[in-house]
Parts: structure tokens; C-alpha cells; sequence
């Protein structure tokens, strides 16, 4: 699954509150808070609406507990990276990572393999 920028951004708000404490009970608010700490400064129903739309894909799962609703992250970051590479390898290059990696190689100087 590929995801926008701000839903990244949000993930890794929720990634990072999460391995503060794993127990905390992540609201809307928390990542609205989180995130204008980091200089992302979204209305709280824009980034409401956009954890309803990660909820949906199944990135994110929502619970309630009081009057009020929390989120967790349905997969950890290793594994979202993981997804991503394995849909970018099949949707670009035929399932095949040595064309990847070759691609990667050639094309993206900044990284250094090996």
C-alpha cells in the first residue's frame, strides 16, 4: 500500500508516541499535537478525516474506550516498508527485486549499497 505524505506523517507520529509507551492511547489530538511539535500544523478535521481514511484501508484500527475513540497502528514501520518495496517491485519491475536493486543502482546515486 502506498500512502500520501501526511498520511506517512501521521503513521509516524502514531509510530513514534507508540514507542514512547506502548500503552498510551493515541487520540486525534495526540498526533495533532505531535505533529504541529514538528512544524505540521493541520486543522484537527483534517487529520481526523484522514485517520477515518487510513482506518478504513485497515492502517490504522480504532477503539473505543469511554466516550472517547483511540487508533493503533495495524502494521509496524518494518513492516509498512516492507509492503511498500514489495508493491513498488511488482508494480515497476515485474516482481523482480534484482531489477530493483539495478534500478537503485543506477538511478539513485545518493544511496550507497554494500
Amino acid at each position: 500500500m502506498t500512502c500520501g505524505k501526511l498520511e506517512l506523517d501521521i503513521l509516524n507520529s502514531i509510530w513514534t508516541l507508540t514507542a514512547q509507551n506502548e500503552d498510551f492511547d493515541i487520540s486525534i489530538q495526540d498526533v495533532v499535537d505531535y505533529l504541529n511539535k514538528l512544524g505540521i500544523n493541520r486543522a484537527y478535521t483534517t487529520i481526523k478525516t484522514v485517520m477515518d481514511r487510513l482506518t478504513v484501508k485497515s492502517v490504522l484500527v480504532r477503539y473505543k474506550s469511554g466516550k472517547k475513540f483511540f487508533y493503533k497502528a495495524a502494521m509496524d514501520k518494518e513492516e509498512m516498508a516492507a509492503d511498500a518495496v514489495k508493491s513498488i517491485t511488482n508494480d515497476f519491475f515485474n516482481g523482480n527485486y534484482s531489477e530493483l536493486i539495478r534500478f537503485i543502482e543506477q538511478n539513485c546515486s545518493e544511496f550507497q549499497l554494500g
